[in-house]
């Protein structure tokens, strides 16, 4: 059953369709999308009926089931190039990652996760999780402690209790006492680390970008794995990661970032 909430009137519970279609990852029935539901019939027909009509869902006649829509696409692509630090970030990111022969990712908090904006990958290529676009969680992810790290304690405190603790991997840290004590050494480091926490033999060092303020609006991370690397060895991209993390900030300092 969908848990989402719907006290938002009819735009919310249209928002909250598209996210039960988006989730699937492909186009998905009436049937499935109604059982996980908490609509009457009657409301999700017609709200999926209302998102075809506008162009945010569309409907498959041959196999009878809903896809995200194209103008969604448009939609998010413009979300992407006003309320992303991406566009102004791109051509550090592409440096840092020529530099140091390695993947590099961007990344900006979204309701308590952390949402990959961008990726550049090594000249060889590991596979992995994330990918521009896609949400992960805070707490095992370098990036995601880079942000909370530096975040004001009460809305630190309102982002771990959004977290879900569940242990990917022997070093997750899966519960709020370890992942505090974490965040208190990232804050005297400057600097955040995944030990295989999100991904086994995935590790990464990681920084907050932060605002002129203190904010942070981002955070940047060098990503690779143990295959390749100990983590002792990554830690040597930490001069180059940070004069990037630096350099975004710096780039992105009269821009008014979106609250």
């Amino acid at each position: 059953m969908n848990k989402h909430a719907t006290g938002d009137g009819t735009v919310g519970k249209a928002l909250d369709v598209l996210e039960m279609v988006s989730a699937k990852g492909r186009p998905v029935r009436f049937s499935e999308l109604l059982n996980e539901s908490p609509l009457p019939k009657a409301t999700l027909y017609r709200l999926l009926q209302t998102l075809v009509s506008q162009g945010m869902l569309s409907y498959g006649d041959e196999q009878q089931t809903y896809a995200l829509g194209i103008r969604l696409v448009r939609l998010a692509h413009q979300a992407w190039r006003q309320s992303s630090i991406a566009p102004i970030a791109r051509p550090i990111v592409s440096a840092l990652s020529e530099t140091v022969g390695e993947t590099v990712h961007l990344a900006q908090l979204d309701n308590g996760q952390v949402l990959y904006v961008d990726k550049r990958n090594a000249k060889d290529p590991i596979d992995m999780y994330s990918q521009a676009g896609k949400v992960g969680p805070g707490y095992c992810t370098g990036v995601g402690k880079a942000l909370m790290a530096f975040l004001e304690p009460g809305e630190l405190d309102q982002v771990i209790a959004k977290q879900s603790f569940y242990r990917y991997t022997p070093a997750t840290l899966a519960d709020e006492a370890s992942l505090r004590a974490d965040l208190d050494t990232i804050r005297q480091e400057g600097i955040a680390y995944d030990r295989e926490e999100h991904e086994p033999e995935i590790i990464c060092i990681a920084a907050p970008i932060l605002s002129p303020k203190g904010r942070p609006i981002g955070a940047l991370s060098v990503t690779t794995s143990t295959r390749r690397k100990s983590l002792d060895e990554l830690k040597e991209a930490k001069p180059e990661l940070l004069k990037a993390a630096s350099e975004i900030a710096a780039a992105v300092s009269d821009w008014q970032f979106p609250g």
